[in-house]
């Protein structure tokens, strides 16, 4: 009762006071927007106008800059992009010498060369420390890739490749490829198979693992890191032809439980696996069909027809030639190859594209100029042939010619004394090493 009569009395004490209302805005103009308010408080406004005043004068300064500047440079018909190029783009315009197998530069034809300005890669060679890819390598670290290696060393040798040990650009991996491996790549030459016949029949169950999971592991890298792949097949795969000459429609003749088969069915498989990924996992592929190649790097004593006549007759022994020696054969110089390959990769058709040199040789033919360069004295040997051993070989390269602007420029009798240099020091040594 006392707390309501207190609040009755203070009621009549004020009668003339106010009802209770919100406190008065800071700002009372309600009549404009809300969002000109935002722009009229704490001098947003001005902030806006000096920055639309800055951008505007770069904006218009910078024309007068780029003008002033392209004035000052000196008048050349080189682009300025080559007049920045260093030390080390300037070797990507090196090419084979078809005389001395080194690099020259390609001056004097105005042309500037497509590696230059091109983006480094990285890229993996499988089998590279062997005949073909060690070439392959020189000719990618040449134009200023990086590159890793994975040989297991069954066939390759390090002494292929000691030559770029120590470049921050080469790396070597002794791994064999019917292991998987991670590696974050941009291309993926995948070499890595024994390709003459005492190597691949020395184990075949090897061989046909390494063409099957070898191929299968490097696809699935290739999948992973969304790398481009590229298999080198083997003009194997058509077998003893009944086309000749063999185009890359022609499916082959092969026998598949003989001798051979490890590799010839192998790389089929290979190849099989190949589209397989290309069809259901979108993986960029590539394929090259290998005819027969030689040069420096090549085994002494591999089985092959051309190493076996050139150490043969350098060692003074009797040229064994394997049946009657009318059988013929199509021999490429190793470079003409690596040209063959990178143009493949870079190019945009998958393949398969024959990659050989179309000029056909006897046995008995090919031994007359091995005579010629080496030793007119030296003799024959006939043996019986070996079991499914091809009748002919000679690649259709108009495919690869159309669509890769490439075929072979190193004739047989240019290219057999470089490989021969190489087989004689070599044989030299290893004669010396025996103490002959």
């Amino acid at each position: 009762m006392k707390l309501h009569k207190q609040s009755s009395r203070r009621d009549e004490e004020l009668p003339n006071s106010q009802p209770y209302s919100p406190k008065t805005l800071k700002y009372p103009n309600r009549s404009l927007p809300r969002s000109i308010n935002y722009l009229l408080k704490e001098q947003r406004l001005l902030f806006i106008l000096v920055g639309i005043l800055i951008g505007s004068t770069f904006f218009i300064i910078q024309p007068s800059l780029s003008q002033l500047s392209t004035s000052s440079e000196p008048h050349s018909s080189i682009p300025r992009s080559y007049n920045a190029l260093n030390h080390e783009s300037l070797s990507t315009l090196s090419s084979y010498n078809d005389k001395d197998f080194s690099f020259r530069v390609n001056g004097g034809t105005g042309r500037v060369p497509v590696g230059v300005g091109r983006k480094r890669m990285r890229i993996v060679v499988t089998g590279g420390a062997g005949f073909v890819g060690s070439h392959l390598v020189d000719k990618l670290i040449k134009r200023g890739d990086d590159v890793i290696v994975i040989d297991n060393f069954f066939t390759g040798r390090k002494e292929n490749v000691k030559h770029h040990f120590g470049n921050p650009r080469f790396e070597l991996i002794r791994h064999d490829v019917v292991e998987p491996i991670l590696l974050e790549v941009d291309q993926i030459y995948h070499l890595a198979c024994p390709a003459s016949p005492v190597h691949y029949k020395y184990n075949p169950v090897k061989t046909i693992k390494t063409n099957v999971m070898g191929t299968l592991n490097m696809l699935g890298l290739a999948k992973r890191i969304g790398a481009r792949f590229l298999l080198t097949s083997t003009s194997e795969v058509y077998g003893d032809p009944l086309e000749h000459p063999q185009k890359e429609t022609y499916w082959g003749h092969v026998n598949p439980i003989g001798v051979r088969s490890c590799y010839d069915e192998g790389k089929r498989t290979a190849e099989t696996l190949t589209m397989d990924y290309h069809r259901g996992a979108n993986v960029e592929v590539r394929i090259a069909r290998i005819f027969n190649t030689y040069g420096p790097r090549m085994c002494l004593d591999d089985g092959r027809v051309v190493s076996n006549f050139v150490a043969q007759a350098i060692r003074k022994q009797p040229m064994t030639v394997y049946g009657d020696g009318k059988q013929t054969r199509s021999f490429q110089f190793v470079s003409d190859l690596v040209d063959g390959l990178v143009a493949l990769m870079e190019g945009e058709h998958i393949g398969p594209f024959n990659l050989g040199n179309p000029g056909e040789f006897t046995m008995l033919e090919l031994a007359g100029v091995v005579k010629e360069v080496i030793d007119p004295s030296a003799t024959i040997e006939f043996k019986a042939n070996t079991a499914d051993d091809p009748h002919k070989r000679k690649p259709d390269i108009s495919k690869a010619k159309e669509l890769l602007n490439w075929e072979p420029k190193i004739s047989l009798q240019e290219g057999l004394p470089l490989m021969v240099n190489d087989f004689r020091n070599r044989i030299l040594n290893e004669d010396e090493g025996k103490g002959n």
